[in-house]
């Protein structure tokens, strides 16, 4: 049995992440924006979106 494999960075807000040596994943937590086959590409394509919050982290002004 193996055990799986996570490489997981951040950059601007985003997760950048692989499972198993497979293609690197650029997310949000419920988005998939893009896969990748380097790490490099992943990190650059997350460093030209605009900067991402969750709205679970963003506060809301009620007046």
């Amino acid at each position: 049995m193996s055990v799986p494999m996570l490489n997981k960075m951040h950059m601007n807000g985003y997760d950048v992440l692989s499972v198993n040596n497979g293609p690197w994943r650029v997310c949000t937590k419920g988005d998939r924006l893009g896969s990748f086959g380097s790490r490099e590409e992943a990190l650059a394509f997350a460093a030209s979106l605009p900067g991402y919050r969750s709205k679970s982290s963003r506060q809301v002004n009620n007046q």
